[in-house]
């Protein structure tokens, strides 16, 4: 018996000290202190790298080892609050905006911090493959470069292409309108940021077509061999009642996840000294995490990091293997110079050198855009890309960063290299880009995809495409396969909307011209039997390795309806494109008001899971404020949305 005893004391002890640790969970809403959501706020139990990040609403949840410790909050532009859990399931937070110095670099969008000039020489890389781990910065920067960061602290140097706003037409003299497809929605991120920093954007960062094509439609899946299905629209314009608004739209086949082929992925990693801090370095990591997260065993990864010189910090590595991969992201770290031109041909090398035949080969590039070094014009880089990209490498350009983000440069890149353009401002949108939208970012179903719409002058006496400037084709490069242009991802929408001027309606819109001499006169009214057309769509596209086009056409009737019985598709995408009017103050918005948005915005919600709609809503009431310069109203953005209690910073709700 004794023996016995002596036996199931250990085992007791052993049962004691190992006994099961029950979770505890803790979900809430942050707020600021007018009552509106504070979108992407960091939450994280204090001593520990355990945390999470609330959703577009504000509303968080996190799973803790126990009912105790100290949950931490923070978010840009607001004062970082730590509140002990004390057992509680809910803990709803009030944050306050930060305050003196603080808030002047929320107002700037600078948060570089100065650093000291000491050991400037190198970049160290921790796990880098070279011999010592370090990264020399080229030798014409390297010494100048921390005091150039420090002249730049208190400038803004964010870099945006002016906007060329597309004009009204007439039909006689060009009756066809050729643009490629941008399924990019930087624009449309970045603006948020500015709205959420309490800032109007700068019209250069409003391209109102990536606006539009953030969000989702739903547009029924293809159902021949064709990789889109093709959607029209037509009712009236709701800033111009004398005007028709023509909805064209695309749905991409959503290929499930295990049908994906293979790839073979080079993360491009800007680790220079711009890079620095929480919402550049540390948010890039945190997004390519989440990408690794989604890879498979036929995947491979490898990374290459650039600052003053270009280094391979990760050759190709199974998708499996996970922790390795995580491994090497988290041994990054910043500082010196950017050589952004030798990052990118290490990377297309690394691409090459890997390439999986009738695979998805991508380079995803991840940066502020801020290059200094080496090839850094805007011309030395899109002659680089332009150069790459025939080796059939795909490219993702990923934007960080505020205060010094190069937008333009961004978007030459991703235009000149088969590519797409995000804005990451937040964990949730690296999110929504890299695991909600995975296969739309990353695989490409169609490339050079290209539309060509021809007016019925019976019917249109003028038009113009709001947005896509940057996107124009002449009408000769339709049928040239050798003009590059947008490319489509599984599952992607594109959306495009057409201002139409029927005939009849005098319009100030429409300049005239002296008469040709030499011309025939035209007739306003087509002869063409088609009189119940009012235009026709014609694209064309090459599959994801193919280099011959095909051709679909998609006459349009006039079937006009009223706008209050139009899809939600169509209500939606008007009030985004008349949001990016108004704050472009285009000179084509008419009888545009912000009344009139959210008006259209709130009846088009649809079910929105995933609360894009709602905070566009909440964004336009921030928009309206500051245009007026007021201050935002306490009670929620969003009347249809059930308002949730908040308490001050630093005092518990229980």
């Amino acid at each position: 018996m004794k023996r016995f005893l002596l036996l199931l004391v250990p085992v007791i002890l052993f049962g004691l000290a190992f006994r099961p640790v029950h979770s505890h969970t803790v979900s809430g809403t942050i707020t600021d202190e007018k009552g509106s959501p504070v979108p992407s706020a960091s939450i994280v139990l204090r001593g520990t790298m355990q945390g999470t990040t609330a959703d577009a609403k504000g509303v968080y949840r996190i799973t803790v080892p126990k009912s105790s410790g100290t949950l931490v909050f923070s978010a840009v532009g607001y004062e970082t609050a730590e509140i002990k859990i004390e057992g509680r399931l809910i803990i709803n937070v009030t944050m306050k905006p930060a305050s003196g110095s603080a808030q002047e670099v929320v107002v700037t969008g600078y948060a570089m911090k100065k650093m000291k000039a000491d050991g400037a020489s190198a970049l160290r890389v921790r796990g880098m493959n070279s011999p010592s781990g370090y990264i020399s910065p080229s030798p014409d920067r390297s010494m100048n470069f921390y005091r150039d960061m420090d002249d730049r602290e208190d400038h803004n140097t964010e870099g945006y292409d002016h906007i060329a706003e597309n004009k009204f037409l007439k039909v006689n003299d060009n009756p066809l309108s050729t643009f490629s497809i941008d399924v990019d929605a930087a624009s449309y991120s970045n603006v948020r940021r500015f709205l959420n920093q309490g800032q109007l954007p700068p019209a250069g960062a409003v391209r109102i077509e990536e606006m539009v094509n953030y969000f989702k439609y739903e547009y029924p899946q293809p159902s021949g061999d064709d990789p889109f299905s093709i959607n029209t629209e037509i009712s009236d314009a709701p800033w111009n009642k004398d005007h028709k608004l023509v909805l064209i739209g695309l749905q991409g086949k959503k290929i499930p996840t295990e049908n994906l082929p293979a790839s073979n992925l080079v993360f491009l990693i800007d680790v220079s000294g711009s890079m620095q801090g929480a919402e550049r370095i540390g948010l890039v990591k945190a997004s390519m995490k989440m990408l690794v997260d989604q890879l498979r065993e036929q995947d491979k990864v490898s990374i290459v990091v650039y600052a003053g010189a270009a280094g391979l910090v990760l050759s190709p590595t199974n998708g499996l293997n996970k922790t390795k991969i995580k491994e090497a992201i988290d041994n990054l770290e910043a500082g010196g110079s950017t050589a952004g031109g030798a990052g990118i041909k290490l990377a297309y090398k690394t691409a090459r050198e890997n390439f999986l035949k009738n695979g998805n080969n991508r380079v995803i590039l991840c940066t502020d855009g801020d290059f200094n070094v080496g090839e850094s014009s805007d011309d030395a880089m899109e002659r680089l890309i332009e150069s790459e990209r025939k080796s059939g490498v795909f490219l993702t350009v990923l934007g960080y960063g505020m205060g010094n983000y190069k937008d333009s440069k961004m978007q030459k890149l991703a235009d000149k290299g088969n590519g797409n353009h995000a804005y990451i401002d937040g964990i949730m949108e690296a999110k929504k880009v890299l695991v909600n939208e995975f296969g739309g970012t990353l695989f490409t179903i169609a490339k050079d995809v290209k539309l060509q719409v021809e007016f019925n002058p019976a019917k249109v006496q003028g038009y113009r495409l709001i947005g896509y400037e940057n996107r124009m084709l002449a009408k000769e490069d339709f049928n040239d396969d050798k003009k590059d242009a947008g490319e489509l991802g599984s599952g992607h929408t594109v959306t495009a909307l057409y201002e139409v001027i029927p005939v009849g309606v005098k319009s100030e819109f429409l300049k005239s011209v002296d008469s040709l001499r030499y011309q025939e006169n035209i007739s306003p009214l087509s002869k063409s039997p088609h009189t119940d057309e009012i235009l026709t769509v014609k694209f064309r596209y090459k599959a994801p390795d193919g280099e011959i086009s095909k051709l679909i056409e998609h006459p349009v009737k006039d079937n006009h309806v009223a706008i209050a019985k139009t899809s939600e598709n169509f209500r939606f995408a008007a009030s985004v494109a008349q949001f990016g009017m108004l704050l472009r103050d285009s000179e084509f918005k008419s009888g545009a008001s912000f009344d009139n948005v959210l008006s259209l915005a709130r009846k088009a919600k649809g079910p929105d899971d995933e609360g894009y709609r709602a905070e566009f809503v909440r964004l336009v009431v921030s928009a309206q404020m500051r245009a007026k310069g007021k201050a935002e109203p306490k009670d929620d953005a969003d009347s249809d949305e059930e308002e949730v209690g908040s308490m001050p910073v630093g005092r518990n709700k229980k």
